[in-house]
């Protein structure tokens, strides 16, 4: 899920959440993965001694329930790189990423974003978010789009690791000049143990009647956890637009078990960020 724009409109700060099973199937409730991206070029960079500019801000994020009250609230504040030269643009977006766990139930996820150096600025997002894991049946978590292919990894465990994947996300669902592959991470639970599954996955522009891309591959039910689902789209001849990406889950008699889908933005114009800066 992300943010949407008022019309006319565009954030500074972009949210992006997934949300997962809770790894304890005991306790009723998800696992809320918030991603916050701050765009580096729209902060105001002040001078910090001979040839050395910077750039601050500060995001507060607020999970509300209905009746007002906060389920989580956190202030972070982000600090890109020095610059040497303000004219320099930096591409770069400022990110970090919270894992919550949220019982089952409707809240309000609330951001608001302000830059350190310009007084009186503020850039406010809030989006509705739902969290409900109590099916039974086989069904998908959210679908979280990567710049790089989910791998292994040797680091410690931390909030960008899923099921011992490291996962990059694709802020925004963004997927700009010279970036030829779309990947996503998502979980399927309610398996049953060593089930053959076929994965399949389509991008289409709204109103097509045609898809842009399609891949899909199998795999097998695993016991006792969920399954884990990471998959690859080309990318290269699809055009500038907006699309949905689709993924289905089938049975071995072709019988559609789930479905999952999410927004993806393609740009073939602009290059995209070279990548997050993680806050120090």
């Amino acid at each position: 899920m992300a943010a949407s724009l008022s019309a006319g409109a565009q954030h500074q700060l972009q949210l992006d959440v997934a949300r997962f099973r809770n790894d304890d199937i005991a306790v009723k409730g998800g696992v809320v993965e918030v991603y916050a991206t701050v765009a580096g070029k729209s902060l105001t960079y002040q001078k910090r001694g001979p040839k050395m500019f910077q750039a601050g801000a500060t995001v507060t994020l607020e999970v509300v329930r209905p009746d007002g009250t906060a389920a989580y609230q956190e202030t972070v504040t982000l600090k890109p790189p020095v610059l040497r030269d303000t004219t320099a643009v930096i591409k770069n977006p400022i990110s970090f990423q919270k894992r919550l766990n949220l019982p089952d139930g409707r809240y309000t996820l609330r951001g608001q974003m302000r830059d350190l150096y310009r007084a009186g600025s503020a850039d406010i997002v809030e989006q509705p978010l739902t969290v409900e894991f109590g099916a039974t049946k086989p069904v998908l978590s959210d679908v979280m789009l990567l710049a790089k292919p989910a791998s292994r990894s040797a680091v410690e465990p931390n909030n960008f690791m899923r099921n011992g994947l490291s996962l990059t996300r694709a802020a925004g669902g963004l997927y700009a000049r010279g970036q030829d592959k779309l990947f996503f991470y998502t979980e399927l639970y309610n398996a049953a143990a060593n089930q053959p599954l076929t994965v399949r996955y389509r991008l289409r522009a709204a109103k097509a009647t045609k898809d842009a891309a399609t891949g899909q591959h199998t795999v097998q039910g695993a016991d006792g956890k969920p399954t884990v689902l990471a998959g690859t789209l080309d990318l290269s001849r699809v055009p500038t637009g907006e699309y949905m990406l689709t993924i289905e889950i089938r049975n071995a008699k072709t019988q559609l078990l789930t479905t999952q889908t999410t927004t993806v933005r393609r740009n073939t114009a602009d290059y995209a960020p070279a990548g997050a800066v993680m806050p120090r």
